[in-house]
């Protein structure tokens, strides 16, 4: 197996039926894809397969071979749909055998929570003739790995924080030690608002030289596009030149650069919230059309809200009643999105303290969106218009489906 990090063919596969139907969104997925990668490891592929055992050992069997590692996520609980175990073992010719060590482990889990351990759990101590056993100090269900046509297979539970503690502290590090790193990735990213994909990729196409080895990525979740430099560590001169002419193409749509949340979705509202904090203000929010997305986003966040709620649809007095709801609750600033008029997409952002009411009427002129997307427009218009305001810039920023009313 080569030990030059980008030749390694990593894949991942996740199993369970309630994953492969979409009853559940694998998370864990897009999470280890994103971690490995900020590790300087690029996955190669992904799988998803269901809770059936002569598919779950011919995959194991076809995929082993034609990759370095393979990391399997999910299957090693104590019922009877979890099956990795059992196909680690028949795709190997070996057979299952408990391992001592994990059931005192077991028994002592149970024991410090004055719990008498199921019967049933002692199938999680039921591993691999050849298996290795990896901790998991949180959680009943160890992981493990074995050999399987020179392929380097991690079996791990499908719980997220189990799974990401076992990647961290126990998979990560063996990685790295049986393929010594070549050389570490950068990642720069930058997140905008206001103009489409499209008109973004045309003009950085268009205008910049990017070499053969350093590549553009955009993701697009209406209304925001994250745009990500990738390239090899050895030419982060020319990244950092390359960046700032992409920052200039963005310019005034630019909403912030880099990640501030492990998960990678830090949002406008994690910005807000650092600026609040950052100028000791707290927050009064008013919603109708957003219907509390504002509000929860800024939760999330730890933003100082004080009061949030959801008005009727119609304000006659928006600023009489802002004004009284900050003395009322000792706020220093509010932000609404009110009156919002679903036969012409035009509403009314307010952002006020008690020596000022803004009010801005506006016309959303994009494409007709579903509710939860047109609920997600409204709210990251208006925590940009906070942002902006919280800096001192023009409230409004330049945004192609927003059009400021008379």
């Amino acid at each position: 197996m080569s030990n030059i990090k980008d030749r390694i063919k990593i894949e991942m596969i996740s199993t369970g039926d309630e994953v492969l139907y979409g009853q559940i969104i694998d998370t864990n997925a897009a999470w280890l894809s994103d971690f490995l990668f900020q590790e300087g490891i690029t996955i190669t592929s992904r799988h998803t397969i269901g809770d059936n055992l002569s598919t779950l050992i011919e995959t194991l069997k076809e995929r082993s071979l034609q990759n370095d590692i393979l990391i399997v996520n999910g299957g090693l609980g104590p019922t009877s749909d979890d099956l990795s175990a059992q196909a680690a073992a028949l795709a190997n010719n070996e057979s299952l055998v408990l391992h001592e060590e994990w059931l005192k482990s077991l028994e002592r889990y149970f024991l410090n929570r004055g719990r008498t351990m199921p019967a049933s759990n002692i199938k999680q101590a039921m591993l691999p003739q050849s298996a290795t056993l990896i901790d998991n100090p949180i959680g009943t269900a160890c992981g493990f790995k074995i050999k399987l046509n020179n392929c380097l297979l991690f079996f791990t539970p499908g719980v997220p924080s189990e799974f990401k503690q076992m990647i961290k502290n126990e998979i990560i590090p063996e990685i790295k030690l049986n393929y010594p790193l070549a050389e570490s990735k950068l990642c720069y990213r930058l997140t905008t608002m206001g103009r489409t994909e499209s008109d973004l990729a045309q003009e950085i196409d268009s205008t910049l030289d990017i070499p053969e080895n350093i590549t553009i990525g955009y993701r697009a979740a209406m209304p925001i596009i994250e745009l990500k430099l990738t390239g090899p560590e050895n030419q982060k001169s020319e990244m950092d030149k390359l960046w700032q002419q992409i920052k200039s193409v963005v310019n005034a749509n630019l909403l912030y650069e880099g990640v501030l949340s492990e998960s990678g979705e830090t949002g406008l509202a994690h910005i807000v919230s650092k600026l609040l904090h950052d100028t000791n203000q707290s927050i009064v929010i008013i919603e109708q059309q957003s219907a509390g997305m504002i509000s929860y986003q800024l939760f999330e966040a730890d933003a100082p809200v004080v009061k949030s709620e959801i008005v009727p649809l119609l304000l006659d007095e928006p600023s009489s009643y802002f004004t009284e709801l900050l003395k009322a609750q000792g706020a220093n600033i509010a932000i609404g999105i009110i009156n919002f008029q679903e036969k012409n997409s035009q509403f009314t952002l307010i952002i006020a303290t008690l020596k000022q009411v803004l009010h801005f009427n506006l016309k959303y002129t994009g494409r007709s969106q579903s509710k939860r997307t047109q609920q997600q427009v409204l709210a990251a218009i208006a925590l940009d218009g906070l942002r902006r305001y919280l800096l001192n810039m023009p409230i409004i920023g330049a945004n192609i489906w927003l059009e400021v009313m008379e």
